[in-house]
C-alpha cells in the first residue's frame, strides 16, 4: 500500500486555522464591500460624463466631493441560499426631487429609471450612454480585493 506524507509550514498552518475560526467569512465580508465602493466611483466618475449635469439632471444622484450620494446605494453583504455564496448590490433607490408626480409615479420619476434611460437609451430617441456597465473594471475590481486579503494572508 503506498503512504504519502506531506508537511505544510507553520505559518500557513496558522493562517489557515484562523481563516476557517470565522476570519473567512469576515474577510469576504470586507472584500465584496471594498470592490463595491470601487464600482461606485467608477459609476460616479462615468456618470458625469453620460449627464451634462449630473446633480440637475437626477436629484443629486452622484456625490459631489462634500456630499454623499443620494441615490446611489450599497446593500449590506448577504448570502445567497442556493449556492451559499455572499454577493452585494449596487443600486439606485429614490425619486428625482422636484420630478413631477403622475398616476404611475406617485412619489416622482424614480432615479433607477432615469439611470435605465440613460445607460440603454429610450424608444423615443435618446441615445444610449452606458456609464454603469463600464464601471465594472475586472482588474481595477480584483486589485482592491487582493489588497483587503492582503490583511487578513499577509504574503511573504
Amino acid at each position: 500500500m503506498a503512504k504519502f506524507e506531506a508537511e505544510l509550514p507553520n505559518d500557513l498552518m496558522k493562517q489557515l486555522e484562523a481563516l476557517n475560526s470565522g476570519g473567512a467569512d469576515e474577510m469576504m465580508d470586507e472584500m465584496l464591500t471594498a470592490a463595491a465602493e470601487t464600482v461606485i466611483g467608477g459609476v460616479e466618475i462615468n456618470a458625469r460624463k453620460a449627464f451634462k449635469n449630473p446633480d440637475t439632471v437626477t436629484g443629486n444622484v452622484f456625490v459631489k466631493p462634500q456630499k454623499r450620494r443620494s441615490g446611489l446605494k450599497m446593500s449590506k453583504v448577504y448570502r445567497i441560499k442556493k449556492d451559499d455564496a455572499k454577493s452585494i448590490k449596487i443600486k439606485f433607490v429614490g425619486y428625482k426631487k422636484g420630478s413631477a408626480k403622475t398616476q404611475r409615479y406617485p412619489k416622482g420619476t424614480p432615479i433607477a429609471l432615469i439611470a435605465i434611460a440613460r445607460e440603454y437609451g429610450t424608444s423615443r430617441g435618446e441615445k444610449k450612454r452606458p456609464f454603469f456597465r463600464p464601471a465594472f473594471n475586472k482588474s481595477e475590481i480584483e486589485n482592491t480585493m487582493r489588497l483587503v486579503q492582503k490583511k487578513y494572508i499577509p504574503e511573504d
